[in-house]
């Protein structure tokens, strides 16, 4: 079982019931695969549209995903969750009762002999300085503290709206986005070498080899919010793009 999957930009809690339900039952399913076939799972953000950690309540509406993963890690899948600027602050729920490793900001990673640098893509245009002032609100710990000391109604509605805050709409913003990520990846690539550049956050899918360095491939996961259900999967050193159907 070597074979490692990747998905991003699930958005759980976005959308009505409906899509919602899908959404978990896509999730169930690919699960089972992990279990059966694999050896990890990378989370690369924005797999929940909002969180809020509470000292001791534990909000209702993801207890399916959460168990999902908890599951996972008790099958001895190594669990790995990037947060996105949707997830904004993991907290120690994850790591210490689930056993799920949580990172901010890009990693390196090497997996089966490839070098792999995995982000959300969130936070890498430095001459944004709105979404980073945004950032250091949102995962300000004085500012979380408070949040998670109100009644969790409240709280949780809080969070919602720095989600909708967060969100850029019209499909002109997401293609910016990921013609800036595209670019991203040809820079470092001249700096560093790497064998896949895989982030999310565009909602654009697209793999695509990188000019600056042979060897390097940019790999946008894509999203599930509009009836497709992507994922990727590195096995035997290869990498490929697959959907739920």
């Amino acid at each position: 079982m070597s074979k490692s999957f990747f998905i991003s930009d699930v958005h759980l809690g976005l959308q009505g019931d409906q899509e919602e339900e899908i959404k978990i039952k896509r999730l169930e399913s690919l699960a089972e695969i992990v279990r059966s076939e694999g050896s990890a799972l990378y989370m690369a953000g924005d797999i929940l549209d909002y969180w809020m950690e509470f000292r001791h309540v534990i909000p209702k509406n993801f207890n399916s995903f959460l168990c999902l993963l908890r599951d996972l890690v008790k099958h001895d899948i190594h669990v790995h969750y990037f947060a996105g600027n949707h997830d904004f602050y993991l907290g120690n729920f994850f790591r210490k009762e689930l056993g799920v490793q949580t990172w901010y900001g890009m990693q390196e990673i090497v997996i089966g002999g490839k070098k792999f640098i995995i982000t959300h893509g969130d936070g890498l245009d430095k001459s944004d300085i709105g979404y980073r002032l945004f950032v250091k609100l949102v995962r300000n710990r004085f500012n979380l503290s408070l949040l998670s000391n109100f009644q969790p109604d409240l709280a949780i509605a809080i969070m919602r709206k720095f989600s909708r805050m967060s969100r850029k709409h019209g499909s002109q913003d997401m293609h910016g986005e990921s013609d800036f990520l595209l670019r991203y990846a040809e820079v470092l690539a001249g700096e560093k070498d790497f064998d896949y550049f895989v982030c999310g956050h565009s909602h654009v899918q697209c793999r695509k080899a990188l000019s600056n360095n042979a060897q390097s491939e940019y790999i946008n996961l894509g999203s599930w919010i509009n009836g497709t259900y992507p994922y990727g999967v590195f096995d035997k050193g290869v990498f490929s793009l697959q959907e739920l159907c």
